[in-house]
């Protein structure tokens, strides 16, 4: 049973019964007696609504996901709780023992009452902001050593998969097509399949990229299709200046186009087009992959390989403040769509 019970019960319940012995302690030892029975009322009372008031307001941050806030931000927030706490501690243990005691003076002067609950409410919140604190950085030293040891993982997986041995199949007989037809173009096509390839081992070494060098290898792998599609592949593009610098994960954007040309373009038998766009929303940078063709009802979500790599990957880097998804846009085209914080 008591496995059960949350970390925060357990604090609550140690620190309130810490304050009543506390209390206690200090009555006995000033007073030379036995407290009576007006003091452990006032003690338990005072206790009562001290547990109601901070679990109150921590109920009301917690839905606003506090966490996620500047540190400014955050101290504005621990004024503002330990204001609020105080005020409605001391207001519930005051009218509570005004009608128990019906108007006696069986409890502290109103400055006392006022300045205890908001020492308390002090220590508490203190408390309570410092344990998310260090909580919040140990989560975030443990998260960048999931993210290291995944983009490691990743480094094979994304030759095997993302890109796969019937896409180097495709890119070399298209190259070996053009060796006597076009000499050159097969030269430039050997040096797009080699900057895709050096990309895709360079990942371990960095988290993120920016959106330009990752835009160079798309271009790169765009161009390589071209030679197999021919007209049947256009590529548009709409991208911000702005979001040029911008960080994403490395071959993410690849990776998405690939799936958008494998799973849409390849089975259309006129073929269709591409349409990549990167811009800024607010505080927010969207990148937009639209392609034609329609994805089936039970794979709507996307759960391949490539998919969800790329879910793990915005996971890491950005948490709950990062999103991908992907869906039938229209009768004729599919969009992926991922949502990045700006840094």
């Amino acid at each position: 049973m008591f496995k059960q019970i949350s970390k925060y019960w357990w604090c609550q319940m140690l620190g309130w019964t810490a304050y009543f012995s506390v209390n206690t302690f200090f009555a006995i030892t000033f007073s030379n007696k036995v407290p009576g029975i007006f003091h452990y009322v006032n003690v338990l009372v005072f206790m009562a609504f001290g547990l109601i008031s901070t679990h109150l307001f921590r109920n009301i941050i917690h839905r606003f996901n506090w966490v996620n806030y500047s540190f400014e931000k955050q101290l504005l927030l621990f004024f503002a709780m330990l204001t609020g706490t105080g005020i409605l501690l001391y207001l519930g243990y005051y009218f509570v023992l005004s009608f128990v005691w019906k108007g006696k003076a069986m409890f502290a002067p109103v400055f006392v009452g006022i300045a205890s609950s908001f020492i308390i409410t002090a220590i508490w919140w203190l408390i309570y902001f410092i344990w998310h604190y260090i909580e919040r950085n140990r989560s975030s030293q443990v998260g960048q050593l999931q993210l290291e040891t995944t983009v490691k993982e990743l480094e094979l997986k994304t030759i095997k998969a993302q890109l796969n041995p019937h896409f180097i199949f495709n890119a070399l007989n298209s190259i070996r097509a053009l060796v006597d037809e076009n000499p050159q173009r097969a030269r430039t096509a050997i040096t797009e399949l080699s900057n895709i390839l050096r990309s895709s081992m360079a990942t371990e070494k960095a988290e993120t990229v920016s959106l330009e060098n990752e835009l160079n290898i798309v271009k790169d792998y765009l161009a390589l299709e071209h030679i197999r599609f021919e007209e049947r592949l256009s590529v548009q593009y709409e991208i911000d200046p702005d979001t040029l610098e911008m960080p994403v994960p490395p071959m993410m954007l690849q990776t998405l186009v690939e799936n958008a040309i494998k799973h849409g373009i390849s089975r259309m038998i006129s073929g269709g087009t591409v349409f990549i766009t990167s811009r800024l929303i607010g505080m927010q940078h969207e990148i937009t992959i639209e392609n034609t063709g329609q994805i089936v009802e039970n794979n709507i979500n996307g759960h391949g390989f490539g998919l969800q790599s790329t879910r793990q990957r915005l996971s890491l880097l950005f948490g709950n403040r990062a999103t991908f998804d992907i869906r039938n846009k229209d009768e004729k085209t599919v969009e992926a769509r991922v949502v990045m914080p700006l840094l």
